[in-house]
Order: C-alpha cells, then structure tokens, then sequence
C-alpha cells in the first residue's frame, strides 16, 4: 500500500489505512529527531524493566493475570520497538509509492528513527452533530479518528485489565507489591512517590 491509502474492511466503519507514525501510540508525538530518539530509548529501557519484573513475578508466584498483563504491555512495546528500530533501516520510503524491502540504496533512516506502522481506522462517528446538542451543535465531529495497530491494541488491553482487575491482581499469597518495589528500589533510595 501506498502511504495514507485505505482499504473499507467493513463499510466506512472499520478501514485498513497505511500510517507512518513517528511518535507514540495512536498517533501522538514528540518534537523532532532528538524526541525520536529519546522515545526509542525509553521504550528499550522500558520493556527490559518490564523484563525484570515480569521474572520477578513469576518467581513470587504472582496472579496470572498480572503477568498475563503486563506480558501483553511487553509484547505491545516490543512490537513498536522494532518497528522504531528496524523499519527505516529495511525499507524504503512509503511516500508516493510502495515501499520496498532491502533496496539497494538503503532504508529510509537510521537506527532508532523508523516509523512505526499504523493501519486501523475505525471513526465510530463521522458527521455533522444535530443542532440541539448542547456545546458542539451543528459542528462536524470525528470520533476516535486515531489509527493504531496491534501492538497499540496489546498494549493498550494489558493497561485496561490491570486497572480492571488490580484488587485481584494485587492481594494474594506469596505476593506483596512492596516486594517489587525494594528489589527495584534499594534500601535508602528514594523515588517520587511510594508504592
């Protein structure tokens, strides 16, 4: 697919669009090349920690469906992670054409300046309000017109259940949340806000 170009999966609903997206999750960005960079960085560091913490639960017989959890924020960031890494060092550019894989001049850009690719569209509203809404009558809205892609998705559901589920997740035998935080916190260190 060319870049931005779409295909309806289901009615105008539900679309395939082809996104390059040089920021963060569902389209969000930080400024310039020194924020591309820094965002990559921190994604690294992240899923290592995640990483750690992730064995250490296992270790502890933590609930499943933390692990569950955080293993799908991990995967999530991993995915975008290589995107970010790999994808402009592999592939040409999008713009105006079909990129190409490996081609003979290089990728795109450099290690740790790919663009991640978004392809989901699902505007849940697109048009013009009635004119007895309160605030926005009559102004035209589109309603969750982000495009994102599975790791978004994966990471995004990891969240959701720990927030759902965090009073189960969270009190259990064999498991304290204050154990975590003193194996990544050591004794006499001290971080914004405790657990």
């Amino acid at each position: 697919m060319v870049l931005e170009s779409e295909i309806p999966l289901i009615g105008s609903w539900f679309r395939l669009r082809f996104t390059e997206n040089d920021g963060m999750a569902f389209g969000i960005s930080l400024g310039g090349d020194t924020g591309k960079i820094l965002l990559s960085i921190f994604r690294i560091i992240a899923a290592a920690v995640l990483v750690y913490i992730i064995r250490l639960l296992i270790k502890r017989k933590a609930h499943k469906g933390l692990i569950i959890s955080l293993s799908l924020i991990l995967a999530g960031a991993l995915g975008n992670i290589m995107d970010s890494v790999f994808y402009g060092i592999f592939f040409s550019s999008s713009f105006h054409t079909i990129a190409q894989f490996m081609p003979s001049g290089g990728g795109y850009t450099g290690f740790l300046m790919g663009h991640v690719v978004d392809m989901f569209y699902l505007p849940v509203f697109e048009g013009y309000l009635p004119d007895w809404v309160p605030f926005w009558g009559g102004r035209y809205l589109k309603f969750f017109n982000s495009i994102f892609n599975i790791a978004d998705i994966s990471v995004s559901l990891g969240v959701i259940s720990i927030l759902i589920y965090h009073n189960r997740f969270f009190s259990g035998e064999g498991f304290e949340l204050r154990e975590v935080h003193e194996k990544l916190v050591p004794p006499g260190e001290h971080v914004i806000g405790e657990i």
